[in-house]
Parts: structure tokens; sequence; C-alpha cells
């Protein structure tokens, strides 16, 4: 059976349905984070949650105690909730939570136990983990998010806080917001305060409200490499040399070697219809595909290779490399090769 999603997970607790053990586990803590509190919030009604609620914490908790509050039977309640949060922060963690495996393998029914587990997988081949397969233990493994994936859990965020927000809007928070989720969330959610549930975040909200400039930034300076807009491209440059801290130029230099990679991927795909380079690059936007294929328009594949050497060699002169320039100095000559290469 396929593991479950975190919306499978949350729409069985919303239906009142509870698995007997939930082991949550991974790099991303916002999924883990939710489902706990979803947990909490609807397992047990606030009244009935001192007789039949116990919260541990990993760092100070005793197994065997854990274990002892979960084969607890509930007092006047349909059920006890025992969650042991913060689980990594036990010493020796992984073999300390072995010890939890007869129980996870023979569950009390009447009570939901929860294992959050942060910044890392438990191993398969462990005696806990082992012990779920005899059980209907839930097992989730949120896994840290990658870049080019935070654009579509942004939009499913604000769809699900029922927000619009403008493609364009998206790119600009996921480049200079980026992950983990929660940082990213945190400042929609800001947005969202602002305008309203209902509205619709722009790029002028982001400008006004988190300071990100909506005309000096990656996402403008990809646009105009794409296009080939010099002057502009220049101009940009000057701002993040203006504005450093927004801007260092490692964020920069990703940015661009992803979008000329993108570009060497599309011009030797055997199929380059919209659909194709959609799958191929993991495209969900369509100014984002417009983009690129405005950048093959551009860039032939002589041309797209030899800009990610040049970033490559500004990669390493930044650092000090055979260069004494300053980063913007370089990353201006950078801009100048990638025009005339």
């Amino acid at each position: 059976m396929p593991s479950p999603t975190f919306r499978d997970i949350i729409t069985a607790i919303n239906k009142n349905e509870f698995a007997p053990v939930y082991i949550l586990m991974g790099e991303e803590d916002f999924y883990i984070d939710k489902i706990v509190e979803a947990v909490e919030t609807k397992a047990i009604v606030e009244e009935d949650k001192d007789f039949n609620q116990n919260i541990y914490y990993g760092v100070d908790a005793d197994m065997e105690t854990v274990v002892a509050a979960c084969q607890q039977l509930p007092v006047m309640a349909p059920r006890r909730l025992v969650m042991l949060k913060e689980a990594q922060s036990k010493q020796m963690a992984k073999v300390a939570l072995d010890k939890l495996a007869p129980y996870v393998a023979k569950p009390n029914t009447s009570c939901v136990f929860v294992i959050a587990f942060k910044g890392d997988n438990l191993n398969a081949t462990s005696a806990l983990m082992k012990a779920t397969a005899k059980s209907n233990a839930v097992v989730f493994k949120s896994d840290r998010v990658k870049d080019y994936q935070l654009p579509g859990h942004l939009k499913d965020y604000c769809a699900s806080m029922k927000t619009g927000i403008e493609d364009k809007a998206v790119g600009l928070l996921c480049d200079y917001i980026g992950g983990p989720l929660s940082k990213l969330f945190g400042e929609v959610n800001k947005l969202i305060q602002i305008n309203g549930k209902g509205g619709k975040i722009t790029v002028d909200d982001i400008e006004k409200n988190i300071g990100i400039s909506k005309d000096f930034n990656n996402f403008e300076l990809t646009s105009a490499i794409a296009v080939k807009d010099y002057p502009k491209a220049v101009r940009i440059i000057k701002y993040f040399e203006a504005n450093p801290k927004l801007n260092p130029t490692v964020m920069t230099t990703s940015t661009l070697f992803n979008f000329f990679s993108k570009l060497v991927i599309a011009h030797y795909l055997p199929d380059k219809t919209d659909d194709s380079l959609k799958t191929a690059l993991g495209i969900r936007f369509s100014n984002q595909l417009n983009e690129v294929k405005t950048g093959m328009r551009n860039y032939n594949p002589y041309r797209a290779v030899n800009a990610i050497h040049a970033l490559r060699e500004f990669d390493v002169k930044s650092k000090g490399v055979n260069s004494y320039q300053n980063e913007y100095s370089l990353l201006t000559e950078l801009i100048f090769k990638i025009f005339t290469l």
C-alpha cells in the first residue's frame, strides 16, 4: 500500500477517523507540525484532556512511561491521546525509539499515539519501523521540498487558505524566501492577514509589506536575460550591489544556473511541445514556460552551455580564486559574458 499523503491524513482526521499510531518523520517540519496540531485539536475534546491526554518531549521522555500511558484505558471518553514530540532530541533517539516497537506492533485501539521525529527518517530496518507493518500505524515521511517544487506547494497552500496569488508573485516569493515551508508560508500568512482571505496576493503586496523589489530581483533579472535586455540586466545588478543583504550573489547565480540548465535540457529534448517541456522541466506556470521558450530562441545549445561555464567560473572567482574583484563587479562581468558569448 502506498504511504498516505498529508492531505489523506488530514482528511481522515477531519472525518474523526484516527489511526492507533502515527509515526511522522522527515526534514520538512511544516507538515509534521500540521498533522500534530490536527490530531491534538481533533482527537480529544478540551474537557476530556485532563484525564486522557499525555504529551512527552523526546529530550526527557522515558519510553517505558510513554508505553504505560498508551496502555491506559480512556476515562469517560472515547479515546486517549499520547504524543511524543521532538523525539529526535532524545539521546540516541533511534535506539531509544525501538523500545516502542512491541507496543506499536500491538497498540491499544482506544489510544491515539503520535511520534514526531524531525530532521531525518527512521531506518526502515529498525525494530520500530518493522513493527508498523504488523499494525494499522500511519507512517508519514515529510521530505524536504526541493526548490523547483516550492511554487506548487505555495499555490496549493494559498488555495487551502482561500487566497489567490499571481504567478509572478509565486516566483518572487519562492526565489527570495525559499524553504523551509514554515518560513515561506509564514510570509504568506502575513500577506493574508493584511489582505484578508479571499483576496489575491500581488507583487505590489510583496514589495510593500515584505520589502522585496518587484522590479529588481532575480526573477526580473532572469527575464531580462531571457529576452536579451542588457541595460535592464545591468540596472538590476547595480540595485543588487546597493542592497547586498537582500540580494546575495549566491542566490543570483543559483537562479541563473537553473535557468540555463533548463535551456540545455530543453534544447536536447526530442519532443519540444509545451506539454513535454513542462513535464521534463517541472514547469507548472505559463509565464515560466514562455520564459524558457524565449530563452531557447535567444540562446542556442552552444551559448546555453557556455553560459553555464561562465557561471562556474564566476563561482570560483567570487570565492577569491584568481581574482581580487568585488563580487558584484564579477557579477556585472558575468552578465556581459552571457550576453556576448
